[in-house]
């Protein structure tokens, strides 16, 4: 059993994160008062002191902790610390995401350092909550009018008076770039990025005041290194994560149970954690186990990475996902380049407009090349698509800036690198070329390898996202081909039939929906297609007709009872009582109802799809298994 303290923004992601496991688990807060929504989760409400969280993990079984809690909430750290030790429980740090500490703000460690930094201010407005009010109090006597905001509901308001405010002193406010009263400065918390820290910070800024920040208490310790999470005998793991996925995949390792199914990597997270293993190489000598690698969603993860002669690897890891590319080795090779006069794509200019080190990246051995339009990139370019690059260009920079401010991608000097050199970074795949043979690649028109992909950065199993999404990316170079239509199929018989009746076709107008039909003709919509065919075969028409969009067996199953009204509709009077396919009915029609029952699935599927298609034409085809197709 898992036990969340939460009652933050990073409690509800972690809320939603431990619901995709479908077991149960607890989340505790101390008022009660956040609104969420939890199904397989039980809610716990209190505050629990060492003894009580201890005896709870005992009554309950408690085998991993996860604490989301407020950043500030140093007391609640430290108790999960103790516990975690006293019962060997592995215990994750769900840390929020800070942007780097701007100099302009002043910055302290304690409240009692305000005083020789407000001098000769004589006002204060205090968003560092109800708890720090006490705090706050011994400013006043010093001539320093001190307002409060806090939250508008009735519990924290008879704490704020409890503790010495006047209702004069209290303002509410929950949009982050309203500051609803006149004061010389501004004191905050250093909250992240969910604590909305960067807008309160503008928006004082804008106001003209001085802007004082209490620093973060001292973060969790950071995980050990290696990629298996397991403790050694007698020692307890503890670690942080920043995000969603840095939170599941931690729970993966350290509770396997949880997750009937496992997420993996990218093969754009692969690339990039090599990117960075051998930048970190060529510009510091360092060869670290693993690497972090901040995502797109902006989180950092840490990936295992190995390195040989003149390149570093990554070996990409799947999860339970079905990839052909699972357990390949992506390289990267880096190399420091003269860029005067180069013309570059996506420059990094400094605040002078001075073009810096800028990583410029390129696909060697194993990485396709694009062949026809449709792409994040024109054909001859390596089939490295847009987020890839980002991430590879945003982690090596990181690298570049030493490390310590990843969220600022201005390039920092570096020894032996002038501003005016580019980091050169080429991503191979030794075994891309034979492996691409068994993907889309071929018929997308990308030749000579794989594609280095990934829009997240990580991989859910069996992900309904990532299958629509490759439809997505097929139905944009189908049109990208000129094509007057676009036609879908459910997979490579179904087309095959279907390809004798548009011979002129070229392959790409051709495009496989799996069991995502609905999906697949909206997209035809937004992309505004005008003319589709759908070929759909009887194990499929017969779902579709009775209205499921997603045809997969997880979602719908053969209707004997609609196929009864379809059939008698036809005027097609035989049992189906004893079939187990729908393709069997083929066999029970006579001849001469064939084309009727046809017709009368294919007036039913059409009334389900062609409102997804409303500026287009709609044709449907139904084929049986020996290739012989109906339309009206």
């Amino acid at each position: 059993m898992i036990l969340v303290f939460g009652g933050t923004t990073e409690g509800r992601k972690a809320v939603e994160v431990l619901e995709e496991g479908g077991k149960a688990f607890y989340y505790s807060t101390k008022t009660g008062e956040q609104d969420i929504t939890l199904h397989n989760g039980q809610r716990i409400d209190g505050a629990l002191d060492g003894e009580a969280m201890r005896a709870f993990c005992l009554q309950h079984d408690i085998r991993l902790i996860v604490d989301a809690a407020h950043p500030f909430a140093s007391q609640l750290h430290q108790t999960i610390v103790r516990v975690s030790e006293s019962l060997s429980i592995p215990a994750i740090r769900y840390e929020r995401i800070y942007p780097p500490r701007d100099p302009s703000i002043t910055w302290i460690d304690d409240y009692k350092e305000l005083t020789s930094h407000l001098s000769p201010l004589t006002t204060l407005l205090a968003t560092t909550g109800v708890q720090s009010i006490s705090k706050l109090k011994p400013l006043e006597a010093e001539g320093i009018k001190v307002y409060y905001r806090i939250l508008n509901r009735e519990s924290s308001i008879a704490l704020a008076l409890k503790q010495g405010a006047s209702e004069e002193q209290l303002c509410f406010y929950d949009d982050p770039n309203d500051i609803p009263v006149d004061a010389e400065a501004i004191l905050l918390k250093e909250s992240g990025l969910s604590g909305g820290f960067p807008e309160k910070v503008e928006a004082a800024k804008a106001r003209g005041m001085q802007i004082i920040a209490l620093k973060r208490p001292n973060p969790s310790p950071s995980p050990p290194r290696g990629s298996d999470l397991k403790p050694p005998l007698g020692e307890v793991w503890r670690g942080s994560v920043n995000g969603p996925y840095g939170l599941r995949r931690a729970v993966e390792k350290l509770l396997p149970e949880f997750y009937t199914l496992h997420s993996g990597l990218t093969t754009g997270t692969c690339a990039t954690a090599a990117a960075v293993g051998e930048t970190l190489r060529l510009l510091k000598g360092e060869t670290p186990d693993e690497v972090p690698v901040i995502l797109p969603n902006g989180e950092t993860i840490s990936v295992p990475v190995g390195f040989a002669n003149g390149y570093a690897y990554c070996i990409k890891e799947a999860g339970d996902d079905p990839d052909v590319t699972n357990g390949i080795e992506i390289r990267a090779s880096v190399e420091v380049n003269e860029i005067t006069g180069t013309v570059l794509r996506d420059p990094i200019f400094d605040e002078n407009g001075i073009i810096r080190t800028v990583p410029m990246i390129q696909g060697g051995e194993g990485v396709g090349t694009f062949t026809l339009p449709g792409f994040d990139y024109p054909p001859g370019e390596p089939a490295i698509n847009k987020a890839p690059r980002e991430m590879i260009r945003k982690n090596v920079l990181a690298v570049v800036n030493h490390g310590d401010r990843p969220h600022d991608l201005r390039c920092a000097a570096i020894t032996g690198v002038s501003p005016h050199d580019s980091l050169c970074v080429t991503i191979s795949v030794p075994q891309g070329a034979e492996i691409a043979r068994r993907t889309f690649n071929p018929r997308l028109g990308i030749e000579g390898g794989i594609s280095i992909i990934g829009v997240s950065g990580i991989v859910k199993p069996f992900s309904e996202e990532a299958f629509i999404d490759s439809i997505r990316k097929c139905m944009t170079v189908a049109q990208a081909s000129g094509a007057e239509r676009v036609v879908i199929n459910s997979g490579g018989k179904s087309e095959r039939f279907v390809k004798a009746l548009y011979p002129d076709l070229p392959q790409q107008a051709f495009v496989e929906y799996g069991n995502y039909i609905g999906e697949t003709l909206k997209i035809a919509h937004e992309l505004d297609i005008k003319a589709v065919t759908l070929g759909v075969m009887l194990g499929k028409a017969v779902k579709l007709a009775a209205g499921h969009l997603d045809t997969h067996s997880r979602k719908a199953t053969m209707d004997k009872d609609f196929i009864r009204l379809m059939l008698a509709e036809a005027g097609c009077d035989i049992d189906i009582s004893d079939i187990t396919l729908a393709r069997e009915i083929w066999e029970k029609l006579p001849s001469e109802k064939l084309q009727t029952f046809a017709n009368t699935i294919i007036r039913h599927c059409a009334k389900h799809c062609s409102p997804l298609l409303p500026n287009g034409t709609l044709t449907i085809l139904l084929i049986d298994d020996e290739g012989t197709i109906y339309s009206l």
